[in-house]
């Protein structure tokens, strides 16, 4: 998970400062499928604790990669009760 993240948010900002200007750019670069490309930028929308709790190891048991990478709300509140509604988890992202 964490390499995914740390891509996406390579991918955005490579997209950002005009190195690349679509996603079949990237995909074509990375020689990588580009549906896939679209869904691992999706992760740079995730709320800010949910990627650093990932990052620093303190996500939900049981949250994987595949999780990620399906539709999830763009509301931060919405992707919380949604990631940790879909593990059977019912407080919040660990805190350090």
């Amino acid at each position: 998970m964490v390499k995914a993240i740390a891509r996406a948010f390579r991918w955005r900002k490579l997209l950002e400062d005009g190195t690349h200007t679509t996603i079949a750019e990237i995909a074509a670069a990375e020689k990588i499928n580009e549906s896939y490309v679209g869904r691992v930028l999706r992760l740079t929308l995730l709320a800010p604790d949910i990627v650093e709790a990932i990052l620093g190891g303190r996500q939900p048991a049981g949250l994987q990669l595949a999780d990620l990478l399906r539709r999830f709300p763009v509301g931060w509140r919405e992707q919380r009760a949604e990631i940790l509604g879909q593990l059977g988890c019912t407080g919040p992202v660990e805190q350090p």
